[in-house]
């Protein structure tokens, strides 16, 4: 079966409207979809806006904080693919993310390349890696699959001890951090910050259009029942393998953010506690949303540094605490819950 049959399949699954539906569109439900439309756009708009605005009144830590929380949504962006919209399971995430980031790290050490030129490097160099790794999700599902990727994060860190000359061993790769053009009048915080953002909002673009796209539809064909869009034409297995690349590439590109933020990588900073760290980010912060990873990242970044102001004996117990305790009051994630504050808002404005 050719490509183009293939996603024509594909769209032919979408439920057809009702005539009801249609007839009422023009209606109250139509005005208040609209609405909803709108002041969700408003909000994007808001968001950006004070996204620009703040780093011009927060002090440097806290551009720093921020600039980490958009590298994580990134992260999180390529995971929620593969987890919240392929329906599959990665307990190796953060070995993607270590790839882009020591792969700028070589480049920008080793080979003095312009640091801008190894963006797109690192993430097709994670494309690639996550592609050949993402057999193993054609023919394994469920824990086998959570125990292979969660093998390849455990062995990651001995490897990059291994080759001391070209990674730094457990001394790591220190590097410089990109300086702004003079022409910017920005600090060196600040440029970090908006590189990171015009990244970060390219990726969410890119998410967007794809999850909306014949190839969205075919993944979430895939994660909803595979028996069904085989029958249908989709191949899972092309589309499990994808989205294992896709996820990479945005892991990848995540991790060279990542290197021009810190300016040091070294083995420990992405042991299996990093993989575990952004799957409890993506489930907290809602599993396909796109506000998920945003939310995630907020809670990667500031979750575990607030644990270790509540008890410096045992931050790990405050932050299990704390997942438990999101994860009680809102079981589809923060963007589930906010997503409910909509719906009741929307039923009020029937009522009304």
């Amino acid at each position: 079966m050719s490509e183009r049959t293939e996603m024509d399949t594909v769209q032919k699954d979408e439920p057809a409207v009702p005539d009801e539906a249609a007839d009422a569109a023009p209606g109250r439900g139509g005005l208040v979809r609209a609405a909803r439309a709108r002041w969700q756009w408003i909000a994007v708009g808001a968001l950006l806006l004070g996204a620009c605005y703040a780093p011009f009144q927060l002090v440097p830590f806290r551009v720093f904080q921020f600039t980490m929380v958009l590298v994580y949504a990134v992260a999180l962006l390529g995971l929620n693919l593969l987890v919240g919209h392929g329906g599959q399971i990665s307990l190796g995430h953060g070995a993607f993310f270590a790839v882009g980031a020591y792969g700028t790290a070589i480049m920008m050490f080793h080979w003095e390349l312009p640091y801008l030129l190894t963006l797109p490097l690192a993430a097709a160099a994670a494309f690639v890696i996550g592609l050949a790794l993402g057999v193993p999700a054609t023919r394994l599902r469920g824990l086998y699959l959570a125990l292979v990727t969660l093998a390849i994060a455990i062995f990651l860190v001995p490897l990059l001890k291994r080759f001391e000359s070209v990674t730094g061993g457990s001394m790591g790769l220190t590097l410089g951090k990109p300086q702004p053009p003079a022409w910017t009048g920005l600090a060196e915080d600040q440029w970090l910050y908006f590189l990171t953002l015009a990244v970060a909002l390219a990726a969410f673009a890119v998410t967007y259009s794809l999850l909306r796209s014949r190839v969205g539809r075919a993944l979430h064909s895939v994660r909803d029942n595979e028996t069904a869009a085989e029958v249908m034409g989709v191949r899972p297995a092309f589309y499990k393998r994808m989205a294992f690349a896709w996820s990479a590439l945005f892991a990848g590109a995540a991790g060279c953010l990542y290197t021009w933020v810190i300016g040091f990588v070294s083995p420990d900073s992405f042991t299996v506690n990093l993989s575990i760290t952004l799957l409890a980010g993506l489930v907290v912060g809602g599993l396909g949303s796109m506000w998920g990873p945003l939310l995630g990242g907020l809670f990667v970044m500031f979750v575990p540094s607030l644990s270790q102001d509540v008890n410096k004996a045992a931050p790990g117990v405050i932050f299990g605490l704390l997942i438990i305790a999101v994860m009680y009051v809102a079981p589809t994630g923060l963007a589930g819950l906010a997503g409910r504050a909509v719906h009741s808002f929307d039923k009020t404005l029937r009522k009304g």
